[in-house]
């Protein structure tokens, strides 16, 4: 079976592609995966690191012909805010989850996941019903992080977000957050409640 060893990322094609291959988000993420294009052109995906592929991007193959990825439509929700600030606020919860997070120009875009869904609107934001790709930031290194903070939960360790709004915390612990209560001040800072233990997170 013929191998893609190589990625041009957005690549403008000044020819026709031998082929197409459409991907949904978890399937962008793979260093060696069996693929099939939408016309039969069968290769292995055989790259030396995982590379987060977006659509548009370019897979060579050995014999130099490229095969275009295409990004597929996945159940998603767009949550929109009332205002910047506000979807902000929803951003850091999102990101405190490692959640990937897709950030538009009016909204934030996650796969499906109607508790995360019932947080934000408890956090008063809107929630829409949309198919779209999902092409989150981070790409590859948010499915990292995420695992990272399995790894080393209860360790300390920092994490800095991508998310437009230059916030970082660290935080020590491990996280539960299916039923913590957040507390809002003006100065957004946060206090959990969870059991017999709380924590505080400071934003700097």
């Amino acid at each position: 079976m013929i191998r893609a060893t190589k990625v041009l990322g957005q690549h403008r094609f000044k020819e026709a592609a031998a082929d197409t291959v459409v991907l949904d988000f978890d399937d962008r993420h793979r260093r060696r995966m069996a693929m099939t294009g939408t016309r039969g052109l069968e290769f292995l995906l055989d790259l030396e690191n995982a590379v987060a592929l977006r659509g548009g991007d370019a897979l060579v193959l050995e014999d130099g012909r490229l095969v275009e990825v295409v990004a597929a439509p996945e159940p998603l929700a767009e949550i929109r805010g009332s205002d910047p600030h506000h979807l902000i606020r929803v951003a850091w919860h999102l990101g405190n989850r490692h959640l990937p997070t897709q950030i538009m120009p009016k909204g934030l875009r996650i796969r499906r996941d109607h508790v995360i869904e019932t947080m934000v609107k408890g956090l008063g934001a809107r929630v829409i019903e949309i198919e779209a790709p999902f092409d989150p930031e981070g790409g590859a290194y948010a499915e990292h992080a995420h695992a990272e903070a399995h790894a080393h939960a209860g360790h300390d360790h920092a994490h800095s977000h991508a998310q437009d709004h230059g916030h970082h915390h660290d935080h020590g612990h491990d996280h539960d957050h299916g039923h913590d209560h957040h507390h809002h001040d003006e100065h957004c800072e946060h206090a959990h409640h969870h059991h017999d233990h709380s924590h505080a997170h400071d934003h700097k």
